[in-house]
C-alpha cells in the first residue's frame, strides 16, 4: 500500500492549519507551520488565489484524512461505513476515526503522534483486555482497557511522551491510569469531543457529488 515518507510539516502548510504531525516538535520553536504559514512549492506565497466549492471540501477531506494519517483507499472505507449507519454520517465518519487504536494509544499520551502511535501498535507494544492486538485501525469500545505489556515498560519515548500529555490534554471519554500505564475507554466519543476545527459536512458533500 502506497504511504506518504515526505515532510509532515509540508502536511500542515498545504492544509494551512496545524495538524500536530511531528509531536512536540509542534509545541516548540522549531514548528515549520509557524516559521513558514504558507502553502510549500514555488507559488505558496501567490495571494489573492480562488478557490473552489470543489477544492474548499476536497482540502476539508485531505485535511482530515492526513490528521488521521489514512490512506485515500482506507478513508473512503470508513466514509461507507459511517454513511450505512444510524444517525449523521459526518459525525458518524469523525467518531469512527476518535475509535480507532492509534489516535486512542495518542489521545492517551503514550506516544507523540498518531504515527508513533501505529509504529507502537504494529510493533506489539499494547494489550487491550489482556491480549495482544497489532491493528492500529481496531475500533475501540466502551470498557475496553489498553495497557502497555510489561516488556514495553522501559522505553523512554513512551515515558517522556505520558509526562507532556498533558499539554495538549485527555479527552474525557478516556481515562488514563499513569502509574500503571494504562487507560480504559470510559464511553464513545461524541462530536463535542473532538475540538480540532473540521467541517464535516464538506466531506459528506465531497463525496456525494
Amino acid at each position: 500500500m502506497a504511504r506518504y515518507t515526505g515532510s509532515a510539516c509540508r502536511l500542515c502548510r498545504r492544509e494551512n492549519q496545524k495538524l500536530y504531525l511531528k509531536g512536540d516538535r509542534c509545541y516548540s520553536d522549531k514548528c515549520a507551520f509557524d516559521k513558514r504559514g504558507f502553502p510549500p512549492g514555488q507559488h505558496g506565497q501567490r495571494r489573492g488565489r480562488k478557490i473552489s466549492d470543489y477544492g474548499v471540501q476536497l482540502r476539508e477531506k485531505q485535511k482530515v484524512k492526513r490528521l488521521y494519517g489514512l490512506s485515500e483507499k482506507q478513508f473512503r472505507i470508513f466514509f461507507e461505513r459511517a454513511e450505512r449507519q444510524k444517525g449523521v454520517t459526518g459525525h458518524n465518519l469523525l467518531i469512527m476515526l476518535e475509535r480507532r487504536l492509534d489516535n486512542v494509544v495518542y489521545r492517551m499520551g503514550f506516544a507523540h503522534s498518531r504515527a508513533q502511535g501505529r509504529q507502537y501498535i504494529a510493533h506489539c507494544h499494547f494489550l487491550i483486555n489482556g491480549k495482544k492486538v497489532d491493528i492500529p485501525s481496531y475500533q475501540v469500545k466502551p470498557g475496553d482497557t489498553i495497557e502497555l505489556r510489561e516488556k514495553s515498560r522501559n522505553i523512554q519515548a513512551i515515558v517522556e511522551s505520558m509526562d507532556a500529555v498533558v499539554r495538549r490534554g485527555i479527552p474525557q471519554w478516556i481515562e488514563v491510569r499513569k502509574e500503571n500505564l494504562s487507560g480504559t475507554v470510559k464511553s464513545l466519543p461524541t462530536r463535542d469531543d473532538i475540538t480540532t476545527p473540521i467541517q464535516e459536512q464538506l466531506i459528506v458533500e465531497l463525496y456525494s457529488k
